[in-house]
């Protein structure tokens, strides 16, 4: 268990070797070669550690505003969003029906409305599913993710840096009470094991 937590901390000062694994996984499955990741212990190991990071990426804490709709998603079962909300120009609403009419700063845990800074749905160009809802593949995500030409310009540091302290990152792993009172689930890892510096664990 903690040698798989290892691996996760790596993933992020090393997208180099996801970058690498999300080719391989490409090339195997274009000539299916199954053998092509077990020959190669290091790209093992960077594949597996990303499908950990795929795994936080695609619970609903994330997914659900990684949308390739016009609208946002909540809750566990990914339901669209209720009153109709739509994406807008900006990813933040429409004018009478902005985010931050109901989100604001912070999780408002007497109504149920989630909250935190800025509150928006992410670009389409970080979409990590289809127009029918679809979660996107492990490799399409991870060509996402790396490609700084659709995450903003973030190299590897730069990604770290910001699932370390983006406050709407964050947010999944403090996501407040659902309007009944109980709490929402979170992503199946630590925001630590999400997050480790590699140089806390000697790399």
């Amino acid at each position: 268990m903690l040698a798989n937590h290892r691996l996760v901390r790596r993933v992020f000062l090393f997208m180099l070797v996801v970058l690498v694994s999300w080719i391989a996984l490409s090339i195997v499955g274009a000539f299916g070669n199954s053998k092509a990741s077990a020959s190669d212990p290091k790209l093992a190991d960077g594949l597996a550690a990303w499908e950990q990071v795929y795994s936080v990426l695609t619970s609903p804490r994330c997914i659900n505003c990684h949308t390739a709709t016009n609208y946002p998603q909540q809750g566990d079962d990914r339901h669209r969003h209720f009153a109709n909300v739509i994406r807008g120009p900006e990813g933040k609403g429409v004018p009478a029906l902005n985010c931050v009419s109901c989100h604001q700063s912070e999780n408002a845990d007497s109504t149920g409305a989630p909250g935190g800074p800025n509150w928006h749905l992410a670009p389409l160009s970080m979409r990590w599913q289809d127009t029918n809802d679809q979660i996107l593949s492990s490799a399409v995500v991870c060509g996402a993710v790396t490609d700084r030409s659709k995450n903003n310009g973030l190299d590897g540091p730069g990604l770290l840096k910001h699932h370390q302290a983006e406050p709407l990152v964050l947010w999944a792993w403090n996501p407040g009470k659902r309007p009944d009172g109980t709490m929402r689930a979170l992503p199946p890892l630590t925001h630590a094991e999400f997050t480790m510096p590699a140089k806390q664990i000697g790399v």
